[in-house]
């Protein structure tokens, strides 16, 4: 298998299908895209991938898109421990946290992009929207976390919880307060093995990013 990645290193999404592939135990290689230069514009690979964007997973003569289509693919036909909870409710509930964190939080994901986590803090105050936003993050994830368990589905460990972490992390790892449970939770999910393999990838120098 091939999974396309940024040449950063910096994309929550890549990082999210890295994962998928890491915990399932499956080998791949990856090919890196620098999309501040357009490569994902090309010709091969906009056919390839569809939607033109990283992540995007080669598996014999099919390919895809999109990090959370990825893990649910892979979850369904490759062996391996599970990314996603068996019961159908928690199930959902995970699908529900990736689409949730995907589709809002759009000032927050503006002052405190992924560079914060992986190239360093910025001194940038959080805008109001974007303080907004965090506020409505710490309320839904401290929700969602209530049942006191390690995990976002209790005491096993899905793809949702890199996603949750990671979007707590453009705070905490930025130095912004944080509530202390969900400091606690971000912290716990970094530290898993497959997420630190891509946390200490060597990366070229920062770019600016818009």
């Amino acid at each position: 298998m091939l999974l396309y990645v940024d040449a950063q290193f910096a994309s929550p999404y890549a990082l999210s299908a890295f994962v998928a592939l890491q915990e399932k135990g499956l080998s791949f290689t990856l090919e890196t895209l620098d999309l501040a230069a357009g490569d994902q514009q090309r010709p091969d690979f906009a056919r390839l991938s569809i939607s033109g964007r990283v992540p995007t997973l080669v598996d014999g003569d099919f390919a895809l898109s999109e990090s959370s289509a990825i893990a649910e693919y892979v979850d369904e036909v490759h062996p391996g421990p599970a990314l996603y909870p068996s019961a159908p409710r928690a199930r959902a509930r995970a699908r529900q946290v990736q689409a949730w964190l995907r589709s809002d939080f759009l000032p927050l994901r503006q002052d405190r992009s992924t560079e914060v986590i992986f190239y360093g803090p910025t001194a940038q105050p959080l805008s109001a929207a974007a303080e907004h936003s965090a506020a409505r993050l710490f309320a839904g994830a401290g929700e969602l976390l209530a049942h006191g368990g390690d995990h976002l589905c209790g005491d096993d460990w899905c793809i949702a919880d890199v996603d949750l972490a990671l979007m707590l992390n453009r705070l905490l790892l930025n130095g912004d307060a944080v509530p202390d449970a969900l400091a606690r939770y971000a912290t716990r999910q970094w530290q898993r093995p497959s997420v630190q393999s891509w946390a200490r990838r060597p990366r070229p120098p920062r770019v600016a990013t818009a």
